[in-house]
């Protein structure tokens, strides 16, 4: 199951997409999204992330 950013958390640092390695996050209008067909469920994210937004499925 890919993870996914709760956007109302997310800050729009960008540590998640520079983290990813599968360049499964990408930001849209100022904050990022996890693209769950790409995201390999690694959680490299979600361990980066420093409010917490990011979730397992």
């Amino acid at each position: 199951m890919a993870h996914y950013i709760v956007t109302d958390e997310c800050t729009g640092c960008g540590s998640c997409a520079a983290e990813c390695p599968a360049e499964a996050i990408h930001e849209v209008d100022g904050k990022y999204e996890v693209d769950s067909d790409t995201c390999i469920d690694c959680g490299a994210c979600e361990d980066v992330c420093p409010t917490g937004a990011i979730k397992a499925e």
